[in-house]
């Protein structure tokens, strides 16, 4: 991924405040907008600005960015996810349960909380249970082919089924929508699978007209699966909620896995199970907090740099003004960096006392926290500084 010349972090018009979480290692930057006033421009959040947020070398890093809205559709909430190359999913599984768990932490919420959470998949229902994971109401499964979508048509198994060719190579392949679209593959073995290969050539296969996440899928025993995932706009994850939920409804319509079933992913286990009565889905799984955190206001950061550098004696010596040659009539010119070393000579006329006020009155008006970021900042701006002088590259 190239890098832009300048951060799109400065066209943020006010600070962010967001928390990290994962479930199964499939990570999102969580953002609190349920009093936002105008939510479809919530903190000024573009693809662009998505995209570098989740930026694992230049940004936070994550699969995703999601936020809780206010709701506009009868439900106590609304969810809006934004995969890692800006683009906006239907829904996520995983980045449901950790959105739950974020609404819970941040509310104080506890066991046997629910969410009416509304989704662009429709109403979902996650559960905090007892031991701190969330249950997650899925609903039932799309299986018509329109409704995926997908030109495959729907075979015997009563989803839309077939074979596909992919890099001179051929599938058998099933499809299901948990709200957004699923190609779930079939393999004996799931470690044995070019993920990068095939993944990237499946999500945009002429037979998702919308793309569609991928899953390999390694049978062990009936209540025992193994996959490996490529979700759309993201790659290689370590864990798909709704892409499992997808493949245990695939796999028993083949006749390959009972209704309840364990299923391993990369980043660990979900229980799903395809309650046969009601016909909806359901998935328990972890959601953890890894951190909080706050990118500041552009503007703020542009004035505590320049009161900075204002005050640094480099600074302070290049704007005090030049001192006249001594005469009968002047005072003789002081360097107090090595006349005054075990105390100011003249307190009366000191020279550097008004850069030393700045520095005293930075220092009483900053937390640690500030004065930390403000010489980090400062020592990375004198880096790229010399490096672009060093090596030609600035201009």
């Amino acid at each position: 991924m190239s890098t832009p010349s300048k951060s799109l972090f400065s066209t943020l018009t006010a600070e962010l405040s967001f928390s990290k979480y994962q479930g199964l290692g499939n990570d999102f930057l969580m953002l609190d907008g349920r009093g936002v006033a105008d939510p479809e421009f919530v903190f000024g959040l573009t693809p662009e600005l998505v995209v570098e947020l989740c930026d694992r070398r230049f940004g936070v890093g994550g699969d995703g960015v999601i936020l809780a809205l206010a709701p506009n559709n009868g439900g106590e909430l609304r969810m809006r996810i934004f995969n890692a190359d800006g683009t906006e999913p239907e829904m996520c599984g995983n980045g449901i349960r950790c959105l739950a768990r974020f609404l819970a932490d941040r509310d104080g919420d506890g066991p046997g909380r629910t969410w009416q959470i509304d989704t662009l998949a429709g109403r979902i229902v996650p559960e905090l249970l007892p031991d701190g994971t969330i249950r997650v109401d899925m609903g039932a499964p799309f299986l018509q082919s329109e409704q995926v979508p997908t030109t495959l048509p729907v075979g015997e198994a009563g989803l839309p089924q077939g074979e596909l060719e992919v890099d001179r190579e051929r599938f058998a392949v099933a499809a299901a929508g948990m709200g957004n679209p699923h190609v779930v593959i079939p393999v004996p073995a799931v470690d044995e699978i070019d993920l990068d290969r095939f993944g990237s050539q499946f999500e945009v296969h002429p037979s998702f007209p919308a793309k569609t996440n991928v899953h390999f899928v390694e049978v062990v025993a009936p209540d025992h699966l193994v996959m490996r995932v490529w979700e759309r706009g993201a790659g290689p994850t370590l864990a798909c909620g709704t892409g499992a939920c997808a493949t245990l409804v695939a796999c028993h319509s083949l006749g390959l896995c009972d209704r309840r079933a364990r299923l391993d992913l990369p980043g660990g286990p979900l229980q799903i199970h395809w309650d046969e009565a009601s016909g909806k889905v359901f998935m328990d799984g972890p959601a953890e907090h890894v951190f909080d955190a706050l990118i500041p206001d552009p503007r703020a950061v542009a004035e505590a740099r320049s009161l900075a550098m204002q005050s640094t004696p480099a600074a302070a010596s290049a704007a005090a003004p030049v001192a006249a040659p001594a005469t009968a009539a002047t005072t003789p010119e002081i360097d107090c960096a090595t006349v005054c070393t075990k105390g100011c000579i003249r307190p009366d006329n000191c020279p550097s006392a008004e850069a030393r006020a700045r520095v005293a009155a930075l220092l009483n008006g900053s937390s640690l926290d500030d004065l930390v970021t403000l010489a980090t900042n400062s020592l990375e701006t004198r880096t790229r500084a010399r490096f672009e002088r060093d090596t030609g590259l600035s201009g």
